[in-house]
């Protein structure tokens, strides 16, 4: 194992003035599709930017850069720990969700059998020399960095970094000063007060998913996407009240919403039944709202203590929207992030394509907009750099690339770059794209390679954005050109991949099929 070099506070921050650097918030929302708002993140309104209502997105948007084509893993511990470490999601081996230590969450598939991925999540540096690494990625994350260089760092909701019982889990083993309902879940048992998020009249949780540090609002009527935004109001109070001289925040608002289960958010609900939708979509619309409404609060807390001029705040999701069950969405299926196609665990694009947006006044033109792609591990690197952070080292290969040029609209660091997907793994749900499989994407090309079947998909995203027309049959040269970038980059991150089981051999690499 690489060892973990340390860097002294003096070194790892290299600032004109540290009074210059930026307060930080990064507003992650759980399983929000790219069509889940009323901002148009396509070249069209659609109709579902028509049916909901996310005004503070709007705000957002027009006070600064819109991404249309912003990137993640199909499932929510790749793309969390991907932001966390800087590290591709084949490099780093979290390549599906994490929960219990040493144990897969894969379903079985009756031909092939997923690798041994890294279940236990990430690990900070020196808990893996202290013998934690055991089927985790060693890393130094971002926010300890931020955290040495002087920020104060506070977590509030979901984290999802590392399996019970590891250091991963916790968010304090990642340089935040401040946890709030922070722990391995990756999903809320509850939303509701009155279940009390997930635990019994004496207190005890009544599931994995239980959300822990909320006590306060049990029994309150308390919807858990406004506990956790009071409880991260709070936290801004705080800093304020005993701020130290040039002592900027970070703030990772992480709302467990809009992940199932979809209870109804009952502030906005009966809004949507009114407007006609069933009683299933209305939920789902009243969490997407309550989480808006979140963001809304944060932005007039910045208003209101001066600190929106100083502030960069950064909107994304970690994966796509969830299509795939009947039980929280209408039929048909796999259509909810329209006019991308598939959701949530695929590698088409309603899976990992994301809704961002940045505003960092007097930095970001106001109401521009951005094609260029980018991806969830870019923003380890543009965090850093936000934060004056440039000068450190990290026992984990850095595979992001800030996206400040394009912020500054200075020049595309992705102009010459291929964005890699691997998901070996067998999510559970199913629907197009989803399970045992791995993608690239170069230009306006974008291929898909299935382990298991040995199909190849290929698309040209520019002119098909709803991935209708497979242009592999007639397009072999580029096929077989995008197949060898592939294989090139995973084995070049070292990436895992399914085993036949009747022989036990590897399935074999996209540029090793035809």
């Amino acid at each position: 194992m690489k060892p973990l070099i340390v860097v002294s506070a003096s070194m790892a921050v290299a600032t004109a003035s540290a009074g210059n650097r930026p307060n930080i918030v990064l507003f992650m929302v759980d399983d929000m599709g790219w069509q889940d708002t009323s901002v148009p993140f396509w070249t069209e309104r659609t109709p579902l930017n028509d049916t909901y209502e996310t005004p503070n997105m709007e705000r957002l948007a027009s006070e600064g850069m819109l991404f249309t084509q912003a990137y993640a893993a199909p499932i929510s511990s790749p793309s969390r720990c991907s932001l966390m470490t800087g590290a591709n999601a084949a490099r780093h081996r979290v390549t599906n969700w994490t929960l219990r230590r040493n144990e897969s969450t894969d379903m079985e598939d009756d031909l092939v059998a997923t690798p041994d991925w890294n279940v236990n999540g990430i690990v900070q540096g020196v808990q893996g020399d202290k013998g934690w690494a055991e089927r985790a990625f060693v890393c130094r994350s971002f926010v300890d960095l931020l955290h040495e260089s002087g920020y104060h760092t506070i977590h509030v909701g979901k984290a999802h970094w590392g399996a019970l019982g590891t250091p991963g889990e916790r968010p304090e083993h990642f340089g935040f000063d401040v946890n709030i309902a922070g722990h391995a879940a990756g999903g809320p048992a509850t939303y509701l007060s009155e279940q009390n998020y997930g635990h019994d009249s004496l207190g005890h949780a009544t599931s994995l998913m239980a959300t822990p540090d909320l006590e306060h609002y049990w029994g309150t009527g308390t919807f858990l996407t406004d506990a956790l935004t009071q409880e991260a109001l709070r936290a801004l109070d705080k800093w304020k009240e005993a701020r130290l001289l040039d002592k900027p925040f970070y703030l990772y608002m992480s709302h467990y919403a809009v992940h199932i289960p979809i209870d109804r958010d009952m502030r906005f609900y009966q809004k949507y039944i009114d407007k006609g939708l069933s009683p299933k979509e209305a939920a789902y619309a009243s969490l997407v709202e309550g989480m808006d409404q979140s963001l809304g609060a944060l932005l007039l807390w910045l208003d209101r203590n001066g600190e929106a001029d100083n502030t960069v705040v950064i909107f994304m999701s970690d994966n796509g929207g969830y299509a795939t069950g009947s039980y929280y969405r209408d039929e048909p299926l796999y259509t909810q992030n329209a006019p991308l196609r598939s959701g949530k665990g695929s590698l088409l694009e309603g899976g990992i394509r994301e809704p961002m947006i940045v505003r960092w006044p007097g930095h970001v033109r106001r109401s521009s907009r951005c094609d260029k792609y980018l991806m969830i591990e870019d923003f380890f690197p543009t965090l850093l750099e936000m934060g004056g952070v440039s000068h450190y080292s990290v026992p984990q290969t850095i595979d992001g690339r800030s996206f400040m040029p394009l912020l500054n609209e200075s020049g595309d660091p992705s102009a010459d770059r291929s964005l890699i997907w691997n998901y070996p793994n067998v999510w559970g749900n199913e629907g197009p794209g989803i399970s045992l499989n791995c993608a690239v994407r170069h230009g306006p090309w974008k291929l898909i390679y299935n382990y298991k079947t040995r199909e190849k998909e290929l698309y040209n995203i520019e002119t098909d954005i709803s991935e209708q027309d497979n242009l592999a049959p007639r397009w072999p040269k580029l096929v077989r050109k995008l197949s060898r970038e592939l294989g090139r980059q995973l084995r070049k991150m070292k990436a895992q991949r399914p085993t036949v089981k009747s022989t036990g051999k590897p399935c074999p690499w996209p540029d090793e099929v035809k």
